[in-house]
């Protein structure tokens, strides 16, 4: 099982979370951090210590980047990956509300070329549905769904075009599992073809505040 962790609270608010995250940081496929939607104005000690001691349990390490569907200058986002790389270290970036459509597939390739060379080793897309085929071409990484349990039930359909693609190339992120759920949640994220799952059983408007189950062994 391969997990990416977006864990939007902050480690004063909930150490717990952080050390359990730590702990199993061999079973993440990587950390999402987001100190302020984005690395904020100056370096958070909280955090810098966090992502000190997830890179000593051998955690990768993404700067959480909102690209605003392609409405944010890209000068922008390259400052905001410095300074996860300057001041936590970061692996690379986790772009979040990126465009899907063909219209926007050359904007975000020149994004991605842009922050490979800063230095991200490993950049993950976040449309939140399937986008046009090119864009899983592009990252190591592409969320194709981010909704709620129910949708994820009642409503998710593939393209075909996933099915001719490495597993390990897209995340499914499920909020609003139900906790006993969690284990039926990451087999079904692997039956319907992503590798990399994310289930939390956080709600609106902040799901992402809680610790996934799925890190605590139960879905086994």
């Amino acid at each position: 099982m391969t997990l990416l962790v977006p864990l939007y609270v902050h480690p004063a608010e909930d150490p717990g979370a952080w050390h359990r995250l730590i702990t199993a940081a061999a079973r993440t496929y990587a950390v999402v951090l987001n100190p302020a939607n984005g690395p904020g104005a100056a370096p958070d000690r909280a955090f810098t210590s966090v992502a000190a001691a997830l890179r000593a349990a051998g955690a990768r390490l993404l700067g959480y980047v909102d690209t605003d569907y392609g409405r944010r200058d890209r000068a922008e986002i390259a400052e905001d990956l410095r300074r996860h790389q300057r001041w936590y270290a970061a692996d690379g970036c986790f772009l979040d509300r990126v465009t899907a459509t063909p219209g926007g597939l050359p904007a975000c390739r020149r994004l991605v070329r842009a922050v490979r060379r800063l230095g991200a080793t490993t950049v993950v897309l976040n449309p939140g549905v399937h986008p046009a085929p090119g864009y899983a071409r592009l990252a190591d990484l592409t969320v194709t769904f981010e909704g709620h349990w129910s949708t994820y039930v009642s409503a998710f359909s593939r393209p075909k075009w996933t099915t001719r693609q490495p597993p390990e190339r897209f995340c499914h992120l499920v909020y609003g599992v139900p906790e006993a759920l969690v284990p039926l949640a990451v087999r079904t994220a692997h039956e319907r073809g992503a590798a990399v799952c994310g289930p939390v059983t956080g709600q609106p408007p902040n799901p992402w505040g809680e610790l996934t189950p799925a890190l605590n062994g139960r879905e086994r």
